[in-house]
């Protein structure tokens, strides 16, 4: 069984509660009872293991895999309540490797917005230059093709495309994982100027690097899974 739990600040109002979750494969259970609560500002590290199931949390987290037990819960409604293109874009996932659509990265960022459930917002250019100053990138990135984007690349052109649309929460799995170490740094100044502009903003990081996960996340939550 697995009832790892973490401690929280019962004071604050919580944005997501997890309870009890379950993932089960064909060989059985991955992990179980998943006590977990994320409350604005937080800085949340998830460990374990490779092969524990950090990502499948994640992802059943954003709503991308079916829940076999458990219930979620974000901003006090359950996650059955909730439309799922508004909640992924409040809970985003942001992933090892990030699919793109074919065109150029400024193309790759507008397409978000002919969505219909984006339609309403408009592309801003120049929030996405702000973006690209703190990760010591120019405008020319904007005309990079995204076939010939490294895989570092890809996933800067993916986190920006989700942080446009305002998340509350990121889930974060292993984002720096392609990326050199200047290119890592930039991103969690990034991060960090993300949560600072709103500080009820939280994020869930994924790292097995631990001193990245000292500088950018404040507790952790251990993962031990059932096999």
């Amino acid at each position: 069984m697995n009832a790892a739990t973490v401690d929280s600040d019962s004071g604050r109002s919580p944005l997501l509660v997890v309870e009890n979750l379950g993932r089960r494969l064909q060989q059985g259970w991955i992990w179980q009872n998943i006590q977990l609560r994320l409350d604005a500002g937080d800085r949340l590290a998830i460990m374990g293991p490779s092969g524990v199931g950090k990502s499948l949390l994640l992802r059943a987290i954003a709503g991308l895999d079916p829940i076999q037990a458990g219930h979620i819960h974000f901003l006090g409604k359950s996650l059955s309540d909730w439309s799922m293109p508004r909640y992924r874009s409040q809970v985003l996932y942001l992933h090892q490797r990030p699919a793109l659509w074919e065109g150029s990265v400024e193309a790759n960022l507008q397409q978000v917005f002919q969505l219909h459930h984006h339609r309403r917002r408009g592309y801003q250019r120049h929030r996405i230059l702000q973006y690209l100053r703190l990760l010591n990138r120019d405008e020319t990135f904007l005309d990079r093709p995204s076939s010939m984007l490294s895989g570092g690349e890809r996933q800067i052109t993916a986190f920006l495309r989700g942080l446009q649309l305002d998340p509350m929460i990121l889930l974060l799995d292993e984002p720096t994982a392609s990326l050199d170490p200047e290119s890592t740094a930039s991103l969690e100044t990034l991060v960090q100027n993300w949560q600072a502009d709103n500080p009820q903003r939280a994020y869930l990081w994924v790292s097995h690097d631990a001193e990245q996960r000292q500088r950018m996340t404040q507790r952790a939550f251990q993962l031990r899974g059932d096999r």
